[in-house]
């Protein structure tokens, strides 16, 4: 009976004290809420704990640099000198000493002035085995010769494929086989602070690798816009990086530390003109689909929505009050729909504003262009936009858009030069092929044309994007160009748009190496 007596009166204790501490634990972690405990991570952090996504060891950026390096290349450019003529008031000694002699000269009138021939450099990344190289479009355009040098110091002559001035992009060609190339990665799987690798050739030095991490995507600068004149197919969504590039690693790589091609270096932020902090890149998936259609037709085939638009995110408060958008901070506001676009036949009007594309939020241009980069005529898409504060979503799809030009009177003119007969398109015959007008080759023979291997019956719609009105407009054109420049249209048998890069000497000659 004694035993249980003491065998009860300590059961008692333990359980009071038990009690006792498990109250004053709860008592503390009620006082305690809402502070963080020092050491401890949240659970949202729980990925640094995953040995599964955790690096076997510290951040190493050679093997993915000696992967690489041998796929960069140094591009070198040159421009022969030209002669421009200043059209000044006519010498009123013209008549009697000719306008290009030294008296006219002296007394004014046109004067022929000597623009003297330059060289530069830039980079380029070789894409495939046989040769074919992506670089910038500011790095070959106007060239008259272009040299590729390999890192084993190997230098071949390249010609030029195909440019894409809206992208800013350009394809090249050199004549080897059995090449290093990077292979392609992909930017959308890219993450801010991920780390990236810059190759190129800076300042004429050999191969330089810098690194960084990704500091932002889809940037908008505004950089390609300013250099088209603000045209609206202008591609613009870089990543931003703090790798450092300067002059000359224009084309270059942008790689991650697999190793693959995630961009191509383009534009950097600076005051001086050199490197103070932050790059830009063109994302590669925007660089696949502009190389594999340069290498296929020549020039890109892009989708068009029809529509014109202002990234809210740049407007001020009265501009989007006067709008009537100031509730929206993000978005595509709708200035204005083509009649006869994408957006208009799907029911898009001024004053929409765009927030998303196949669901994929579309917070800015950055992001449209981002969006938009890979896509081609005849896809489909589904568009959100909010109107009268409803939202609304429409699926349109996308057009071959090729300018709006003026209706055409038929005339014919021929060049012994460009080797070919030009003749305006009937109203009949641009309607047919779904046109709003061309000037079509057509008597192909032996000619600048020829050597760039246009067809007979190819229509031109643009040269170096001025829109051809009549045939005496393209000679005009092409008479008045020099160096590279493009041809843009399509044949009467096919929708896509089709490119030729022609090179023409001051005499309105064509001379196709490079």
């Amino acid at each position: 009976m004694k035993w249980k007596n003491v065998l009860f009166v300590v059961f008692i204790s333990a359980a009071t004290a038990i009690g006792s501490v498990w109250g004053f634990s709860k008592f503390q972690r009620m006082q305690t809420a809402g502070t963080q405990e020092p050491g401890k991570l949240p659970a949202n952090y729980a990925s640094f704990y995953d040995k599964s996504t955790a690096p076997s060891s510290a951040i190493d950026f050679t093997a993915a640099s000696a992967s690489a390096t041998p796929a960069v290349v140094h591009i070198k450019v040159q421009t022969k000198a030209r002669k421009v003529t200043n059209n000044l008031p006519n010498s009123p000694f013209g008549d009697l000493f000719g306008d290009n002699s030294p008296f006219g000269d002296f007394f004014g009138g046109p004067r022929i002035q000597t623009i003297p021939g330059e060289r530069a450099s830039g980079s380029g990344v070789i894409i495939s085995d046989d040769g074919y190289i992506v670089t910038n479009n500011h790095v070959v355009a106007n060239a008259d010769k272009i040299t590729v040098t390999t890192s084993d110091k190997k230098t071949y002559k390249a010609r030029v494929i195909g440019t894409d001035p809206s992208s800013d992009l350009a394809v090249v060609k050199i004549e080897a086989s059995h090449l290093p190339y990077l292979v392609y990665g992909n930017s959308d799987n890219l993450k801010l602070g991920q780390w990236v690798i810059a190759i190129g050739y800076p300042f004429t030095l050999d191969v330089t690798v810098t690194a960084g991490i990704v500091s932002a995507k889809a940037r908008d600068i505004g950089l390609g816009r300013s250099k088209s004149n603000g045209s609206s197919t202008t591609i613009e969504s870089y990543i931003q990086t703090d790798a450092a590039v300067n002059p000359g690693n224009s084309g270059g790589a942008l790689i991650n530390t697999d190793g693959q091609l995630i961009g191509i270096n383009s534009a950097i932020a600076s005051p001086t003109g050199s490197f103070t902090g932050y790059s830009f890149a063109i994302p590669v998936n925007i660089v696949k689909k502009v190389v594999n259609d340069i290498i296929k037709y020549g020039a890109v085939q892009r989708g068009y929505v029809g529509i014109s638009f202002m990234d809210i995110t740049t407007l001020t408060d009265k501009q989007k009050e006067e709008l009537k958008i100031d509730n929206f901070n993000t978005g595509l506001y709708v200035g204005g729909v083509s009649e006869d676009g994408a957006a208009k036949a799907a029911g898009l009007k001024k004053g929409d504003v765009i927030t998303a594309i196949n669901g994929k939020a579309v917070n800015n241009s950055g992001q449209m262009s981002a969006v938009m980069g890979d896509k081609k005529p005849g896809d489909k898409l589904n568009v959100t936009y909010m109107r009268d504060g409803k939202q609304y979503q429409a699926n349109l799809t996308l057009k071959n858009s090729i300018g709006t030009y003026k209706q055409m009177t038929a005339e014919e003119a021929s060049s012994t030069k460009l080797g070919a007969d030009l003749v305006t398109l009937t109203p009949e015959q641009s309607s047919k092929y779904g046109i709003n007008g061309g000037v079509q080759v057509t008597n192909l023979r032996d000619g600048a044309f020829k050597k760039a291997k246009i067809q007979n019956g190819f229509i031109i719609v643009s040269i170096n994007g001025q829109t051809v009105n009549k045939a005496e407009d393209a000679r005009k054109i092409l008479k008045e160009s020099t160096g590279l420049i493009q041809l843009r249209g399509i044949y009467p048998d096919g929708d896509a748009i089709y490119g030729y890069p022609l090179r023409l000497d001051n005499d309105g000659d064509n001379n196709s190496d490079n």
